[in-house]
């Protein structure tokens, strides 16, 4: 379904910086199923693609911040700005360590850091692959490669790992955005000069020898990402710019490839600046068949943080994506698109609602739309009733790194259908100390051992106030990378339970659950646990309970059914139905 976007700049109440308190849990009827859109996981129902597993795979680290990473085969290069990498469970400055200068190479499959080993002089900012895999082409901040002259971008064989001798143009300064055809290498940035040639942050060289093109189109801000269509007869230019050619064109455009004139462009997913400190920009694009998906970051306030999906080859809109929180990176892998941000806030996908506390970091969801943005502009979204895919129960924690200043956690993601790798500044990953780049895989290759929370909510609260019954309940928890969870009720230490059910919930539904426990002995003494067990069989259980006296008389109450029978739930999420 293809629609244009209905836009709404009226600006929701609130910044992203202020708290808000949310009440406790509510009750959900062990009758209902608490469900919400995040279904997908690891083990997904039918229909619904897998993620991979949230657990992190053992992959080398490094001492900064990797900007942008891309996969040949097997092959990850990263670029950034770091100065060392050093093995997986080991400490910066361990003797492990080796150099890396703002750029290397590992193997997805192991996460071994491999031999490719060049030394920029200053950051990378973007690296991207020829089409045929036989490149890599990498631009930024630096002006020398190993010490040889490289002017803001270098070329690299991935057979031989050599620095290309023959390409090596000279642009005058940074370079953010890079897109290769099969004979051109298309560049984008904030750079007035490409050799002797003027050129306004957009340029082209020869992939045989680097020499400058007449190709020439301008913009009026810096680019920071370029993209290409399948059959290379459409170049896509995303960025900060609000003209293209001197025509108004926000944030994205398509160019010729030969003359870089503007091309037709259906859509307007980035919302028109209104000044210097309320704007929103293009940080990352991909092409997957003939759909083009976007990254966007909104400054000063709620403009377009989230990520939408055009058709490559006319802009129309398939869908869009508002939730809160920049996007930084895009990958798809399958029916799957990863991306990285801070989202705080997807109830425009009727997810998690505004959360100034808990950002969160990594994200999939649907390559297509599944519905419609439920959330009326103002009130959770900036666009009315657009077409929106749906967020996938898949959810690794990732710690905001201080190396930028900016309390990011990721900035890169690519991958192959079977692995992915999270590249940016965090320092851990669950928890545990992981600097810079991590891998995820899935479940066919992953040890599958991220299991349900043990959160001491979980632990019961027993109360007896019927002749002969205890009523059990509990607050469910969740699971990084499983939607689906069995609850086990433990009577008095024993391992054989007296209730089980399933539930599908996750971090922003957890609701309690009630159960009553009947024909039990006036007067007799009892506790209770709860254990928890996901999809792949990890499982958590809950301290025990203190021991409850069951009650002896008869209640002036009707006695209860065997399920509570009234659900609440939280305030901005989704509501549980039968």
């Amino acid at each position: 379904m293809v629609m244009s976007v209905a836009m709404c700049w009226r600006r929701r109440p609130g910044i992203r910086h202020i708290a808000i308190t949310m009440p406790a849990a509510a009750v959900v009827a062990l009758s209902l199923s608490s469900t919400g859109p995040a279904h997908a996981d690891t083990a997904p129902p039918v229909g619904t693609p897998a993620t991979v597993s949230a657990d992190p795979l053992p992959t080398w680290q490094v001492n900064g911040v990797v900007w942008s990473a891309v996969t040949v085969g097997n092959t990850v290069y990263a670029t950034g700005s770091f100065t060392k990498a050093r093995p997986p469970g080991t400490s910066q400055g361990s003797a492990q360590e080796v150099s890396r200068e703002n750029l290397l190479a590992f193997d997805i499959t192991t996460g071994t850091l491999l031999p490719f080993n060049h030394s920029l002089n200053a950051q990378g900012r973007r690296i991207v692959a020829a089409p045929d895999g036989s490149r890599i082409y990498v631009g930024g901040d630096f002006t020398s490669v190993d010490g040889v002259t490289r002017s803001h971008v270098a070329a690299f064989d991935t057979a031989t790992g050599q620095l290309d001798s023959s390409f090596a143009p000279s642009i005058s300064n940074t370079v953010r955005a890079i897109a290769v055809s099969s004979s051109t290498v298309y560049l984008g940035g904030n750079f007035f000069r490409a050799g002797t040639s003027t050129r306004s942050r957009l340029a082209a060289v020869s992939r045989s020898d680097g020499a400058v093109l007449p190709w020439a189109p301008a913009t009026d801000d810096e680019v920071h990402a370029l993209a290409l269509s399948p059959d290379q007869s459409r170049v896509i230019a995303g960025g900060r710019f609000q003209t293209l050619n001197g025509e108004e064109h926000v944030g994205i455009g398509a160019l010729d490839p030969a003359s870089g004139t503007s091309l037709p462009w259906a859509s307007r997913p980035i919302p028109t600046k209104a000044d210097d400190t309320h704007f929103s920009y293009v940080t990352d694009l991909v092409v997957n068949g003939t759909t083009l998906y976007g990254a966007a970051d909104g400054e000063g306030g709620h403009w377009f943080d989230g990520r939408f999906a055009a058709n490559v080859n006319t802009g129309d809109l398939v869908w869009l994506d508002n939730c809160y929180g920049a996007t930084y990176g895009l990958h798809v892998a399958g029916s799957v698109l990863y991306s990285v941000s801070h989202a705080h806030d997807c109830s425009s996908l009727g997810a998690f609602p505004q959360n100034a506390t808990a950002w969160h970091r990594a994200l999939a969801e649907t390559t297509y739309a599944t519905g419609n943005d439920p959330a009326p502009p103002g009130e959770g979204s900036h666009y009315a009733a657009q077409p929106i895919p749906t967020l996938l129960h898949w959810f690794p924690s990732l710690s905001p790194g201080t190396y930028t200043g900016q309390a990011q956690a990721a900035w890169a993601v690519t991958g192959t259908n079977q692995y992915l790798a999270v590249l940016g500044e965090f320092p851990r990953v669950n928890g545990a100390p992981q600097q810079g780049m991590t891998r995820f895989a899935l479940r066919a290759s992953a040890p599958n051992k991220v299991g349900p929370l043990n959160l001491d909510s979980l632990i019961p609260m027993v109360t007896s106030s019927t002749r002969g019954i205890a009523r059990v309940s509990w607050e469910s928890t969740w699971d990084y990378d499983n939607a689906q969870l069995t609850y086990e009720v433990l009577r008095d230490g024993s391992s054989q339970p007296v209730f089980t059910v399933t539930r599908r919930n996750n971090f922003w539904t957890v609701p309690t659950l009630v159960f009553f426990d009947t024909g039990l002995s006036p007067g007799s003494y009892h506790s209770y646990r709860i254990k928890v067990t996901d999809p792949v069989g990890n499982t958590v259980t809950s301290a025990s309970s203190p021991s409850v006296q069951i009650r002896t008389t008869r209640s002036i109450i009707p006695p209860p059914t065997r399920l509570e029978p009234t659900p609440r739930t939280i305030p901005g999420s989704v509501t549980s139905t039968p």
